[in-house]
């Protein structure tokens, strides 16, 4: 007699192929367009399912989880934050919770590294004169930004992403500082050429660029609040391609039009669509939407780890990323 097949629920579009590859192993319910489910439709999914495939959009939090029904045993994320969802409550019901990290660390850390050279570069305000059509040609002094070769880096967050960047700006000739919770090991730090700062406020005021590469946790909100941002100096920059509640946006978009920090680079945004409208209107900031993890490869390779760790979890096993309090 054969086995029934899991019900799982996605609650987004994914690529193609992972749509395909779940619909042959499961029970799958997918998504007729791309909007988000509202908190209702979230609710009806989690009490038919046994596994919910939810995405960073979903706010999955204690009140849905324990509405959920019995059915529910898995929520495999496709995305590695979990900040959106409540670990510790799910653990409490029973259901597990796994993610999808690694695959998105060279996809973020090449983004984090185009928003460096764009503002620094100024490339969008040249991009802003040549769709205008008013280019008169070159000039030698014309919008003049500055090289990235010798200027000092400062990471926050030397995880896997923080890494990569580190590795590439050492290939752009940037002198690399990082801030971590824990200090990486020797071999590892010597490999990089990374100089390890213990306090946060020295590095800050000592940087030329700062990258914001750590994780949302209650403990790195607004991590970069008023007083931390005023330490950075007037001709400095900020990228930010990990969560944007790490940043006092309000904050950060007051120190950019008073001119305190010279620019920013943001991928992503303290409340997520809500963007602070004084932020769009400035010319020495460059928003992207969220495109850090934004290739074809990378979100092919987060569908596998999501199919991996719900037919794990089908064939009785713990599935291989599962995320446990503990972790965050």
């Amino acid at each position: 007699m054969s086995k029934k097949r899991l019900s799982v629920v996605v609650t987004r579009r994914l690529p193609e192929a992972v749509e395909t590859r779940l619909s042959e192993l499961f029970d799958v319910t997918l998504r007729e367009d791309d909007r988000p489910m509202t908190r209702e439709e979230l609710g009806a999914a989690m009490r038919q399912a046994d596994v919910l495939v939810p995405t960073i959009t979903d706010e999955i939090d204690a009140p849905l989880i324990t509405q959920a029904g019995e059915r529910l045993k898995l929520i495999a994320n496709y995305g590695a934050g979990v900040d959106h969802i409540d670990v510790a409550t799910a653990r409490q019901r029973g259901v597990l919770v796994s993610n999808t990290p690694g695959v998105l660390t060279d996809d973020t850390a090449d983004m984090t590294m185009a928003l460096i050279l764009a503002v620094t570069r100024r490339m969008p305000e040249g991009m802003a004169v040549m769709q205008s059509g008013n280019w008169d040609g070159w000039a030698p002094t014309a919008l003049m930004g500055g090289r990235v070769g010798g200027r000092r880096l400062g990471i926050l967050g030397m995880g896997r992403i923080g890494q990569a960047v580190a590795r590439r700006a050492r290939a752009f000739g940037m002198q690399v500082h990082y801030h971590n919770r824990k200090r990486l090991r020797e071999e590892v730090e010597n490999a990089l050429e990374a100089t390890y700062w213990d306090s946060l406020d020295q590095m800050v005021s000592r940087m030329d660029v700062i990258s914001i590469n750590c994780p949302h946790t209650p403990s790195t909100f607004h991590l970069m609040n008023a007083r931390r941002l005023g330490l950075m100096k007037r001709d400095a920059v900020i990228v930010n391609t990990s969560r944007g509640e790490v940043i006092d946006e309000n904050a950060l978009t007051r120190m950019l039009r008073a001119g305190d920090i010279k620019g920013a680079g943001l991928d992503v945004y303290e409340h997520g669509r809500e963007i602070n409208p004084r932020l769009r209107e400035l010319k020495n900031v460059v928003l992207l939407p969220h495109m850090g993890s934004a290739t074809l490869e990378g979100r092919i390779e987060m569908g596998e780890k999501v199919l991996i760790n719900i037919k794990t979890f089908d064939d009785g096993h713990r599935p291989p990323d599962q995320v446990v309090p503990s972790m965050l």
